[in-house]
């Protein structure tokens, strides 16, 4: 009888003990780098490439969940900013007033570089030119501009809110897009809408026109021509290939990074570290942008005449 009750004190200590353990915990945060749920934002713009990491990620660390909302990058900022997600992808740093207000909470942001990207200049396969300086973007894009062999030209990208209609503007010094420009809803929308149209200009991000594996993007890009881009008239035009995205020459680059607001080490910081990492770093190579955070090769063949 006696060990009968002592069993049963044992059961109800124990039983106490981890509900105060528990009730100690509730505040607790429940992810770590490698387990929990996340749900991160990321610039539509790099929806190939964030699906291949997210998918490796989970492959690798089978109890996180990472889910993504791919969004115009005003709107993964905003989330941000809201306090409505910790964990952002996009085309730019915290810029002064965001920066100002970490400050007001009191939290250091994590920045992390990941890669260098590109907007590419795409166009239907009728088009006899094959390069373009940013000046004749400028012209194709300007509401200013009356050129009327210029203004028949379709211009069509993927939303008003595009990162990559941003980065257009910033480079050419365009305020006001001409009538002859036109938003769609996506950049598969861009790719299919410029394969299917003659005397149409798509602007695009690269990592949509690189991935070698993907049979989509391969179909895609026999009916499409990439357009060389030269800085002006004078200077040599440049793909967006990988070399001369790492290089700087081709113009139309680009920084990627994650912004993070995770005061802790969580899933946010499991996920940036993983992108970061050389196997991270491998799927950004494959992708056709140049990894940020793992050095690269370039090699030049040269071919010797007989």
């Amino acid at each position: 009888m006696m060990k009968m009750k002592s069993k049963i004190i044992n059961y109800l200590f124990i039983t106490i003990f981890f509900f105060f353990v528990a009730c100690n915990n509730s505040g607790e945060n429940k992810d770590t780098p490698t387990t929990g749920k996340i749900t991160i934002a990321v610039d539509e713009t790099y929806k190939p490439l964030i699906d291949s990491e997210v998918d490796t990620f989970e492959s690798i660390y089978k109890y996180a969940k990472v889910t993504t909302k791919y969004l115009p990058v005003d709107s993964a900022f905003h989330l941000l900013m809201n306090d409505s997600i910790k964990l952002i992808i996009v085309p730019r740093s915290l810029n002064s007033e965001e920066l100002e207000q970490f400050k007001k909470w009191e939290i250091v942001p994590k920045i992390n570089k990941i890669a260098y990207d590109a907007v590419a200049i795409i166009g239907s396969k009728d088009l006899k030119d094959s390069t373009l300086t940013i000046k004749e973007i400028a012209e194709y894009i300007d509401a200013k501009n009356n050129d009327r062999t210029k203004k028949a030209m379709k211009i069509v990208f993927d939303n008003n809110n595009s990162s990559t209609i941003s980065f257009i503007k910033e480079k050419t010094g365009v305020v006001q897009f001409s009538s002859n420009c036109y938003a769609l809803d996506s950049n598969i929308a861009v790719l299919d809408y410029v394969g299917k149209h003659k005397n149409t200009i798509g602007i695009i991000g690269a990592n949509w026109i690189s991935d070698k594996d993907d049979s989509t993007h391969l179909n895609f890009l026999k009916t499409i021509k990439v357009f060389a881009i030269s800085k002006d008239e004078n200077s040599e035009a440049f793909k967006p290939y990988q070399a001369y995205i790492a290089q700087k020459t081709y113009p139309l680059y680009r920084e990627v990074y994650t912004l993070s607001k995770e005061a802790y080490s969580g899933l946010a910081t499991g996920f940036t570290a993983f992108v970061a990492s050389d196997r991270g770093q491998r799927i950004v190579l494959k992708f056709g942008l140049v990894p940020a955070t793992m050095p690269i090769r370039l090699v030049e063949i040269i071919h010797e005449e007989l």
